[in-house]
């Protein structure tokens, strides 16, 4: 189960909504082995396509220095789709690197009324949805 705030959830959601419509990407860090998200890093999608998202690799390397520096691992690898269900896609999966991370997948389809926001773990190319709890504060 994800379990994230809801000031971080309303942080990707948003982002989502303001790249639309272009995917847009980033990840939500957090203290190494902790499983609780906590740092909000959007980025930007280097392909800057509707339908796909890449992160620039400059900008990753940068990334994961900072995070190797702060003690914090990618708890959340987050983008969304600006057409599609919030569900991974072949690309998707098999540009999942991050096997501890929750894929979070935002839709901002316009035939939505709401964003959809789903997490997903997706280990060797398995894909399994899991539960989000949306909570006030980790206290």
């Amino acid at each position: 189960m994800l379990t994230i705030t809801q000031e971080l959830h309303d942080a990707i959601v948003a982002h989502a909504r303001a790249d639309h419509p272009d995917e847009a990407c980033g990840i939500v860090a957090g203290p190494e082995g902790s499983d609780r998200p906590e740092r909000f890093v959007p980025m930007q999608n280097a392909a800057r396509s509707p339908t796909f998202y890449e992160f620039d690799s400059t900008d990753l390397l940068r990334l994961y220095r900072e995070l190797d520096d702060r003690d914090e691992e990618p708890v959340v690898v987050y983008h969304s789709h600006t057409a599609t269900e919030a569900y991974p896609s072949r690309t998707d999966i098999s540009y999942a690197n991050e096997p501890g991370a929750h894929y979070v997948l935002v839709s901002t389809a316009e035939d939505l009324p709401e964003p959809q926001f789903r997490s997903f773990r997706i280990v060797d190319g398995t894909v399994t949805e899991e539960p989000v709890k949306v909570v006030a504060s980790y206290a």
